[in-house]
C-alpha cells in the first residue's frame, strides 16, 4: 500500500490546505478534487452521506493528487470499520470530550491486538479486495486518527486527549465550541476565539497537528497565524451558494 502523504506531511508540520464536501454526491466531490487544494472532507455529520455515497466520493477522488478525509456522524466502532474497509485512511471523530473516549477510537482503527477492528479485509476495498496480501500487517500504520474537539469539556481534557498514543491531531469545531460556551451563532465571539487561540498552542505542545474550519478567508488567515496546520478555507455548499446568490443579485438588481 502507497504511504499515507497526508499522515506524513502532518507529522512534518506542513500547512495543508482543505475544502468541505457537503453536497453529499460525487459528482461534485470530482469538481472539487481537481482544484488543488491539499485535502477534501467527505462530511457524515452535517451532510446527508451515508456509507455508500460516501464511497463513491472516495472512488472519484482516488483519481487525483489531493488527500481523501471522512467525517462519520459518531466515533462509532462498527461505523470506523466500515469506513475503514472501503478504503478511508483519513478519520476525522466529532465530538471528542475525554481522553478515554480518544483510547477507544484508537482501538477502534487498530486490529487485535492492538484493537478491536473487526477481521475482513479479503472484502475490503481498503485491501484491494484481498489481491494486498500483507494488508494486515500495515493496515494500522496507514491510518490517519484526527479528533475534533467542539465543547468546554473537550478543552478541559485537551491535554489528555492529545497526549493519547495513536492520535494523529486535533482539530476544533468553532461552531459548537462558541454553542458551548454560550455564543450559539457568534464564533468570533472573545472569549471562543482566546479558547482557540489557546488550543493551538496545547495541541501543537502535545506534539500533535492542529486543525480547524473557517469559511472566512481573514478568520482563516489568523487560524494560520495561530499555528493551525491543516485548516479547511472552505465547503463545497458555501461557494455554491455564496456565487448563485451573488450571480443572480448582479442581474435581478443591476
Amino acid at each position: 500500500m502507497a504511504e499515507n502523504t497526508f499522515k506524513t506531511a502532518l507529522q512534518r508540520g506542513d500547512t495543508l490546505y482543505g475544502l468541505w464536501l457537503a453536497l453529499a454526491d460525487p459528482y461534485s466531490a470530482e469538481v472539487c478534487a481537481g482544484a488543488g487544494f491539499d485535502w477534501l472532507l467527505v462530511d457524515g455529520e452535517h451532510a446527508p452521506n451515508d456509507l455508500r455515497s460516501t464511497l463513491a466520493s472516495l472512488q472519484a477522488l482516488a483519481a487525483y493528487p489531493v488527500a481523501s478525509l471522512v467525517r462519520p456522524p459518531v466515533g462509532d466502532t462498527v461505523g470506523i470499520k466500515q469506513l475503514l474497509d472501503i478504503g478511508a485512511r483519513n478519520l476525522l471523530i466529532p465530538m471528542v470530550e475525554t481522553a478515554k473516549q480518544a483510547r477507544e477510537l484508537v482501538a477502534a482503527t487498530r486490529y487485535p491486538p492492538r484493537g478491536v477492528r473487526g477481521v475482513g479485509a479479503a472484502l475490503a476495498r481498503a485491501s484491494g479486495f484481498g489481491r494486498d496480501t500483507a494488508y494486515l500487517s500495515h493496515a494500522d500504520d496507514g491510518v490517519c486518527l484526527l479528533l475534533q474537539i467542539e465543547s468546554v469539556d473537550g478543552l478541559e481534557a485537551l491535554d489528555e486527549i492529545a497526549a493519547v498514543d495513536g492520535v494523529d491531531g486535533i482539530f476544533i469545531g468553532p461552531a459548537d465550541l462558541a454553542a458551548s460556551f454560550g455564543q450559539l451563532g457568534n464564533p468570533g465571539h472573545a472569549d471562543v476565539q482566546n479558547a482557540i487561540q489557546d488550543a493551538s498552542r496545547r495541541i501543537r505542545a502535545a506534539g500533535k497537528a492542529a486543525g480547524i474550519l473557517s469559511t472566512d478567508e481573514p478568520q482563516a488567515h489568523t487560524y494560520l497565524e495561530w499555528g493551525y496546520t491543516f485548516v479547511a478555507v472552505g465547503t463545497d455548499v458555501t461557494l455554491l451558494s455564496r456565487a448563485s446568490t451573488a450571480l443572480a443579485a448582479r442581474f435581478k438588481n443591476g
